[in-house]
């Protein structure tokens, strides 16, 4: 199978990794793209995993994003920017395009995330404003 987050990668190459283990993860990019591929597969285990624990989702939202998630049809997902984010920093952003089809229209999720570690992890943060 294919990555989603990057389809000229094999998904046993790349996310598979993370999702089977999030310590594998070194960087906010990986991250981020993990979290994409978790999106695509409605992994909502890992996506609350790597969430900040100040900020995971309730069950009642875990629930919700589960539902969108298998209901809209990914298409691909477009980095544009990192800052920070290496194996070496403790924060980081990651500016990203991710694009979906739902009710018969093409969407775009753009956003421009922080990442920090918790725990010695990676961990979505929130959406810089």
């Amino acid at each position: 199978m294919q990555c989603p987050c990057d389809p000229s990668k094999l998904y046993s190459e790349c996310c598979q990794k993370a999702h089977d283990n999030i310590l594998s993860v070194s960087t906010a990019e990986a991250l981020m793209r993990s979290r994409f591929s978790a999106f695509v597969l409605a992994d909502i285990d890992y996506l609350q995993k790597s969430h900040h624990s100040s900020k995971r989702p309730s069950k009642r939202e875990k629930k919700e994003i589960q539902q969108w998630a298998k209901s809209v049809d990914w298409i691909k997902l477009e980095v544009l920017n990192t800052t920070k984010g290496t194996a070496l920093d403790d924060t980081g952003t990651v500016e990203f395009k991710a694009f979906f089809m739902e009710d018969g229209n093409i969407q775009v999720i753009h956003e421009n995330s922080r990442f920090c570690k918790e725990q010695g992890h990676w961990v979505y943060l929130d959406a810089v404003e």
